[in-house]
């Protein structure tokens, strides 16, 4: 619906609440969603703040395209800083929740200070209401959300909260919405917790509106639908095996980190695979996937929806887990499995389903998991830590055990919830923490991916795959193809693809359809929906614009270039196996011609040129 240009301040210290106008000023530089919240966290947070202190702000945000019929487009983000890495956190989500606001009549909700008393946000249109959540503290984020639901009485409530491991302190925690949406990464549901608010139910009945063309919008968005509909990735592949249709595929080209990324290929790839998700079971004849799942206006439909086999071990006397919920994309499949050394389907779907239940981030629980079982097995951690239990690679009783632990944040679990840099340092190895900026790694081995190396390195919140996604180029030949042995030309190829990003992520829509869209495919629809004139060359320019803030904000609240690293193992031990064999990432040679193509100073600090050139806040 463009800009509904209002927006909710929610000060949960005074329990005040004010409906204020969105800055049209930085709509205009920053779109919506991640760029314009981001604007607005640089404007009111000193970078140097508590991450979990009252002076932190929250953001939940949408973006402009969100609400429409526009496809995907039920993406909202939070923005905060993060307690996990101490950088700027914007962390993404789909599900229906995204759209409530909007159609409530929001562009975003800022939540400040600290609550008294544990409280949820309550909106129905106009009427917005601070309400005790004593009742729902210390439930579950799928408790809270029945318990929100009956009391509401009202089945079409959208619901984002936080679950035990939030308030337990977990640096990773999410913010879950719609049972198994998440905004995942970097601690954003730490942060909500922090705050003493437990989740935020929001009824919009308004619709959608203030659309500047809607003849020329519809025109745009069906044409964008037909991209989407005839690529193979986005039209086949995401809606057939979802996002662990790379299971195989990653793990084939020997990039698939495996026990805390000491090698680049799994054995076990095939079981823990998007096929073997379709495969029925011996004991009931039944797949672990029930179906496919689209969130708001998704012509995709990735999402997976799985059941556990019901003789399995996970979930035996806990009817909870019994049924159809979230299954598991590849990220996390990763994280839970290779990572771990663990080829059990169904216990990498419980621990998922956990992940889901009580807010965490299945890729930073995985890595650190994987951490801690590195330590296990070299006697640093032992069973006196763990409380009896063996924490070997390749247990998925191990597994079990330590997801239910983190999320309750109970025994050895409260250690699990530091994060791998934090738990790597309490034991004295931190050179096994496979992060960067204290934020674990994803999915791809930079020595079989190159490009993923640099992404890595200079990811404005630690590590991500989402900042810049050149697996698509680097592996699938989208937009072109380009060698994943290769690094000459990927600081080019990650600067465009962090820029294009930055777009997507700001307009409201999904960044898989970028597997399809490019950002010619995304200007006419956001020129026909929004105020003034949206062309390419000006969501690239937004997209390098929102790079510098962010850039900019940590450089301010103390993350140097020096942080701009992986760890030793990624650039000294090489590959042993597959295509990569002998190579190590080549991040030495990539990140001064990456700094170049920024236009940043050879240490990689801004420079006031490209300040001044952008427009940033000083």
């Amino acid at each position: 619906m463009a800009w509904t240009k209002k927006y909710l301040r929610v000060n949960l210290s005074s329990g005040d609440i004010k409906v204020e106008d969105l800055n049209m000023t930085w709509a205009a530089e920053y779109l919506g969603q991640r760029g314009l919240a981001t604007r607005y966290l640089v404007d009111e947070i000193d970078p140097t703040c508590d991450a979990l202190g009252p002076d932190n702000k929250l953001i939940m945000t949408t973006g402009p395209l969100t609400g429409t019929n526009a496809s995907t487009a039920g993406r909202y983000s939070v923005v905060c800083k993060s307690p996990l890495t101490g950088a700027v956190a914007c962390s993404n989500s789909g599900g229906y929740f995204g759209n409530e606001l909007k159609t409530a009549g929001y562009d975003m909700i800022i939540f400040e200070g600290k609550s008294p008393e544990p409280v949820y946000l309550y909106v129905e249109d106009d009427t917005v209401e601070l309400r005790s959540a004593s009742e729902i503290w210390g439930k579950s984020v799928w408790e809270a959300d029945a318990w929100l639901h009956s009391a509401h009485q009202d089945p079409d409530l959208k619901i984002a909260a936080v679950g035990r491991s939030a308030e337990q302190g977990a640096l990773y925690a999410a913010i879950v919405n719609d049972l198994h949406r998440a905004a995942g990464r970097s601690g954003v549901g730490t942060v909500m917790a922090s705050k003493n608010l437990k989740a935020v139910a929001v009824r919009g009945t308004k619709g959608v509106g203030n659309v500047k063309d809607p003849a020329r919008f519809k025109e745009a968005v069906a044409a964008g639908k037909k991209v989407l509909a005839d690529n193979a990735v986005t039209g086949q592949g995401l809606p057939a095996l979802g996002t662990q249709v790379l299971m195989n595929v990653i793990n084939e080209v020997g990039a698939l980190p495996t026990n805390n990324m000491q090698t680049v290929q799994f054995e076990g790839a095939a079981k823990i695979s998007g096929e073997a998700m379709l495969e029925p079971r011996k004991s009931d004849g039944k797949p672990n996937l029930t179906r496919n799942a689209g969130c708001f206006a998704c012509t995709i439909a990735c999402g997976r929806v799985s059941t556990i086999d019901p003789t399995h071990f996970s979930i035996q006397d806990k009817p909870q887990y019994q049924g159809n919920s979230g299954g598991l994309e590849y990220e996390a499949a990763w994280a839970l499995g290779a990572d771990t050394g663990v080829d059990d389907l169904d216990a990498l779907t419980f621990a998922n389903f956990v992940c889901n239940e009580d807010g965490l981030d299945p890729i930073s629980f995985g890595a650190t998991l994987a951490a801690a079982m590195e330590m296990y097995e070299e006697g640093v951690i032992t069973d006196e830590h763990t409380g009896g239990q063996a924490l070997k690679f390749g247990s998925a009783e191990a597994l079990v055990w330590a997801v239910e632990m983190t999320a309750k944040g109970e025994g050895f679990g409260k250690d699990l919830g530091l994060g791998s840099k934090r738990l790597c340092e309490k034991y004295g190895r931190p050179e096994l923490s496979m992060t960067v900026k204290g934020q674990e790694f994803p999915a791809y081995d930079p020595r079989g991916i190159q490009g993923m190396g640099l992404t890595y390195a200079t990811s404005n919140r630690g590590a991500c795959h989402l900042r810049g996604y050149t697996v698509a180029s680097e592996i699938l030949g989208i937009p072109v193809k380009t060698d994943p042995l290769e690094s000459d030309g990927k600081a080019d190829l990650v600067k465009a693809f962090q820029d294009a990003t930055a777009a997507f992520d700001s307009a409201g829509i999904c960044i898989f359809t970028s597997f399809a869209w490019t950002l010619d495919d995304v200007a006419p629809q956001v020129d026909a929906a929004c105020d003034g004139e949206w062309s390419t060359e000006r969501l690239a320019e937004v997209g390098e614009r929102i790079w510098n803030l962010e850039r900019h904000f940590n450089q301010r609240a103390g993350i140097s270039a020096a942080e701009d690293k992986l760890p030793k193992r990624l650039v000294k031990d090489a590959a042993k196996v597959g295509p990569a064999t002998g190579r190590v990432c080549d991040l030495d040679k990539m990140l001064p011609e990456y700094y170049k193509a920024r236009g940043w100073s050879d240490d990689g600090v801004v420079t006031d040129e490209v300040i001044q050139r952008f427009n940033l806040p000083a």
